[in-house]
């Protein structure tokens, strides 16, 4: 089967406020706005379409937020995994995901692991791996 990784979409409470945080931390831009969902994508993304399934299936992946009534509740079944790369400060840029409004989680990790659990403003979890060069 050859389906494309199109999207993860994102429910939040204040999908404008969360879209732009998530672009802000990934350095991607804000692609599509309106009062149902938000899109998030990576520099460069082309809204233009595409002649062949490879250049279809090779593009990346987004973001949507769209905005829902209720709060998060329970632990994310799914979540992003982030990696700073060798050469990038891991504790600096943890700092600042902190400073910019993310939150320590714990969510039952062994002290000793090599990534940190953090949530976004919305308390969805996501992961700081280990430096990575690949």
């Amino acid at each position: 089967m050859a389906l494309r990784w199109y999207q993860i979409s994102v429910d939040s409470r204040d999908a404008a406020m969360l879209a732009r945080w998530w672009a802000d931390v990934l350095d991607w831009e804000l692609g599509f706005e309106d009062e149902y969902e938000v899109n998030v994508v990576p520099p460069g993304t082309s809204e233009d379409p595409v002649d062949t399934v490879e250049t279809w299936r090779a593009m990346p992946p987004t973001f949507v937020f769209a905005p829902v009534p209720e709060g998060k509740s329970v632990k994310n079944r799914l979540h992003i995994d982030l990696a700073p790369h060798i050469d990038q400060d891991r504790d600096e840029l943890i700092e600042e995901l902190l400073t910019k409004g993310a939150s320590r989680v714990d969510v039952g990790q062994d002290p000793d692991v090599t990534w940190t659990v953090l949530a976004d403003p919305e308390g969805n979890e996501f992961c700081v791996l280990s430096s990575r060069d690949r």
